[in-house]
């Protein structure tokens, strides 16, 4: 039988309830005559509340304690949200009547970095998952988290569920990927921010890799760059809609040309002398922090640092600080336009300004690829940044 591969994100799970109608699609698609292996991530808002429970156990300790968590230990707590996820749906379907067993990123053979946190996958070794299929068992899987080469449990990241799906489709070479969530796809825009946002039915991997990239929280970029890298197409739906609802469908076959405007709301700014560049970038490395957007003139560099993924900033930034003529901005924001032939023509980036000028924006730096223009903004503006950008380069 074929094999599909599932993948429930938090809010699809929020609840023994909603947990009940997984159940049921999975059950369903058991029936259809494929073999299911299913993805899961923590339920609901499970991930913050133990983040804030780590906080909470640093700052109990007084003001002098660095206010930042150990990512070891923070791998250790959070990995535990998927495994309460995994059980109960194996649970649930075992109640309906079908053969499942749950198992952990490490007994999965989800073999990665030794980078807390935010790790690499290296390899999939799926071959516990191959035997139970092959005993007519759906097999459930918690996402986000892997075994590194050293045996140390590591989570992938903020979205790291859906790196999980597509890697162990990949790895058992399964018909697709479905991502299930409470959005119906992937639209040129957030709707919640811009309310005629377009829905589209297909699009390229390296376009919505560029998005995931820039921002768009519909997929995780590191799932998107494996899917790319394995031709995997991936097919985005929306947990409540039965079959034949919407869907966006990414692959890496031929696909209508598109433009989206995205945005990302917690990044840090950075500038350094030109003589410090090799410091800026080695210790960057050295805590895991990753350079965006960087531009290396004759007499400064400038670079931008997304948050989501980074829990120990502050101890970061007093890290990177400390490098002479090194400053680091308060959180900002980046809003990019994403799409095909962006830069071919000479005024996008021109009538990326005019269109932020207009809307009163100050644009602090700007950026440009083939794929994507990006300005860096400040955060309470970003969003009257998206919908005039939307407008102008969309609809």
């Amino acid at each position: 039988m074929a094999i599909v591969v599932q993948k429930y994100g938090g809010s699809s799970v929020a609840d023994v309830e909603k947990l009940g109608l997984v159940a049921d699609r999975v059950v369903a698609a058991r029936r259809a005559g494929h073999d299911v292996v299913v993805v899961v991530s923590a339920m609901g808002k499970t991930t913050d509340g133990l983040l804030e429970l780590a906080r909470r156990a640093v700052s109990s300790a007084g003001a002098a304690t660095s206010t930042d968590p150990p990512r070891r230990e923070l791998d250790m707590l959070v990995s535990t949200g998927e495994r309460v996820s995994m059980a109960l749906l194996s649970i649930a379907i075992h109640a309906r009547g079908h053969d499942a067993i749950s198992f952990t990123g490490s007994q999965s053979g989800i073999l990665t970095n030794d980078r807390h946190f935010d790790a690499r996958i290296i390899e999939v070794r799926p071959f516990r998952i191959q035997d139970e299929l092959a005993r007519g068992r759906i097999v459930i899987v918690a996402g986000y988290q892997g075994m590194s080469y050293r045996r140390e449990i590591t989570t992938l990241g903020r979205g790291g569920s859906d790196t999980t799906a597509v890697a162990l489709a990949a790895a058992l070479g399964a018909e697709r990927c479905e991502i299930y969530s409470d959005v119906d796809g992937v639209y040129t825009a957030d709707p919640r921010v811009v309310p005629d946002a377009k829905h589209l039915p297909e699009l390229d991997l390296a376009v919505l890799a560029e998005m995931a990239e820039a921002g768009a929280k519909v997929l995780n970029a590191q799932a998107v760059a494996w899917a790319r890298r394995e031709k995997i197409a991936i097919f985005a739906r929306r947990t409540a809609d039965g079959e034949g609802g919407r869907e966006t469908v990414a692959s890496a076959g031929p696909t209508a040309q598109v433009r989206a405007v995205v945005g990302m709301d917690r990044v840090a700014c950075i500038t350094a002398p030109r003589d410090a560049l090799e410091a800026l970038v080695r210790e960057a490395a050295e805590r895991d922090a990753p350079l965006l957007d960087v531009a290396v003139g004759p007499d400064a560099v400038r670079a931008v640092i997304p948050l989501t993924s980074l829990p120990d900033w502050d101890r970061c930034k007093a890290a990177l600080s400390a490098i002479e003529g090194v400053t680091c901005s308060p959180e900002r924001a980046v809003v990019s336009v994403v799409g095909d032939s962006l830069t071919t023509s000479a005024r996008a980036l021109p009538r990326m300004l005019e269109v932020l000028a207009h809307e009163g924006v100050p644009v602090e730096t700007l950026a440009g690829g083939p794929l994507r223009v990006a300005a860096v903004v400040d955060p309470t503006r970003l969003a009257d940044a998206t919908r005039a950008l939307h407008a102008a380069f969309v609809t």
